[in-house]
């Protein structure tokens, strides 16, 4: 008898229908076809112990099971509760299902109890786009699934209890309530700009950079505060919207890190991936493509502190996904495309001793190794970050202070306000969210400039010897400043404030 079960496989951050077809005839040997890998070849090992375990008996029969489409690859231990239940129906150990209406994934163990698996998100929103009225899953990716609308959600814990299901006799069905998964995020309560004594120069360069999510990069002496400025950074920008966290939490689904009885995402996140990283760990990729640490980073901060101690191989690839806001992997049979819209916010010493221009201590190295490590970071990569802030070391008389600095609701308050500027300014455009995102055209649109300011901007590209990628971006960032000043028009001022913050220009350090 053959049986059709519907699951789903995972390609990017989305899912495909997969049918699981399963005959049983006379004989008894197992065969299974449609590129299933290694964890699908050994799913008879599992699923035969955790049917009898269950309290039912194995079949006796040649077993074929079939995955179509057949000319993908499919992968994972997923799809065991199907076959299982397939194995099962054609059986005759279920009562006439209408398959059509149900979605299915989830690993089984041996005595039968069905696992937590990846990717559960992107799987909801396929059952739902291709009018699976059912989805049945791992109980313990209910809270995953469940912000998903316009779909039942079947948690279970045992393969037992699916079949008490389908004989009508257990209904674990779970109501969605998105409105109670939405925005409110929780900032972790140490991490407040509060805690921040002096820098103000460095904290009105991280309201600005959060005002209009632009890259920013701090150089400065260890001990002057960049790490603990970088990850208090969130705390002070605008809080995700439902769709961004739907579509970060689709990321971190297929990553498998999402935990167990979470829904939404709601916090933006932040990396912080290590200098010793690879390219396929930062960009993603493998056999079958993976988020890397820049998808990761979608919506939120990727921190990379200690900026030129990471490989230049490294550090080169993030050049596409910092212009196009995603990546692309590419395969001999399919290329996958993973988001990375993500705020760049880099740390480095000014030398390899890091005390270069330190006002106190001694620097160590000569210019040749100064030249050297400074190097390591190209001029194009450097273009492409708006905001570069020098962070001086404390005195004691700052350290010691007791005065109240601006916490991070404060900040936030003046950033959500030329966060609503932009969101009114660019309601009518797809995908732009915010002043960084502004491409050539929009840039003359929306970025007047002027007489006396195109004076002094044609002087600082002249002196600085910028870039035409360097102008569009002190057009953006000035953009921002006047958003933060309440100013439909970009004055002088606004201007003058946005070109000191490319001092840091790689000829500037003699390169």
């Amino acid at each position: 008898m053959l049986i059709k079960v519907f699951s789903a496989a995972i390609y990017g951050i989305d899912a495909i229908v997969v049918t699981v077809e399963v005959d049983l005839a006379p004989g008894t040997k197992t065969f299974i076809s449609g590129l299933p890998d290694n964890a699908i070849k050994e799913s008879r090992n599992r699923i035969e112990p955790a049917i009898i375990n269950s309290g039912f008996p194995f079949p006796g029969k040649k077993i074929t099971i079939n995955f179509a489409p057949a000319d993908i690859r499919k992968e994972g231990s997923h799809y065991d509760l199907p076959v299982a239940l397939g194995i099962l129906g054609a059986n005759k150990q279920l009562p006439n299902v209408d398959w059509s209406q149900y979605l299915i994934v989830g690993e089984l163990s041996l005595d039968g109890s069905i696992l937590p698996v990846h990717g559960i998100l992107p799987i909801a929103i396929k059952a739902r786009n291709n009018n699976f009225t059912n989805l049945i899953i791992p109980k313990a990716n209910v809270s995953e699934a469940s912000v998903v609308e316009g779909i039942n959600i079947y948690g279970f814990e045992k393969l037992s209890e699916v079949v008490e299901f389908f004989h009508g006799n257990y209904l674990p069905h779970y109501n969605v309530d998105v409105n109670n998964t939405k925005y409110e995020p929780t900032w972790d309560p140490l991490l407040d700009f509060a805690d921040v004594k002096g820098q103000e120069n460095v904290i009105r360069a991280m309201e600005i950079a959060a005002a209009g999510r632009h890259n920013i990069l701090m150089i400065g002496p260890p001990g002057a505060g960049k790490t603990m400025m970088a990850r208090r950074l969130p705390t002070i920008m605008p809080p995700m919207t439902f769709e961004e966290s739907l579509e970060t939490t689709q990321i971190y689904s297929v990553a498998g890190k999402i935990k167990n009885n979470e829904g939404l995402i709601r916090e933006r996140p932040f990396r912080a991936p290590h200098h010793t990283i690879s390219d396929v760990a930062l960009v993603g990729g493998g056999a079958i493509p993976k988020p890397g640490e820049i998808s990761l980073a979608h919506n939120g901060v990727l921190f990379l502190d200690e900026l030129p101690e990471f490989k230049r191989s490294v550090l080169e690839v993030l050049r596409q996904p910092l212009e196009d806001h995603l990546v692309t992997i590419s395969r001999a049979k399919y290329a996958t495309v993973f988001p990375a819209n993500f705020m760049l916010v880099a740390a480095m010493n000014p030398c390899p001793c890091g005390f270069y221009n330190h006002p106190e201590k001694q620097c160590t190295c000569g210019q040749g190794a100064i030249k050297k490590y400074l190097s390591k970071i190209s001029g194009p990569l450097l273009d492409r970050i708006d905001i570069h802030i020098e962070v001086v070391p404390l005195v004691f008389k700052e350290i010691a202070s007791t005065k109240n600095t601006h916490s991070s609701n404060d900040i936030r308050a003046n950033v959500m306000k030329a966060y609503d500027i932009q969101k009114d300014r660019f309601q009518n455009l797809p995908k732009i969210y915010s002043n960084s995102q502004l491409h050539s055209r929009l840039i003359k649109k929306y970025c007047p400039v002027q007489d006396e300011g195109m004076i002094l901007l044609k002087n600082a590209m002249e002196k600085l010897s910028l870039s035409a990628r360097a102008y569009d971006r002190i057009l953006k960032l000035a953009r921002t400043i006047a958003d933060l000043d309440d100013s439909e028009i970009i004055k002088a001022y606004h201007l003058a404030e946005a070109i000191q913050y490319r001092t840091l220009d790689k000829n500037n350090w003699g390169l």
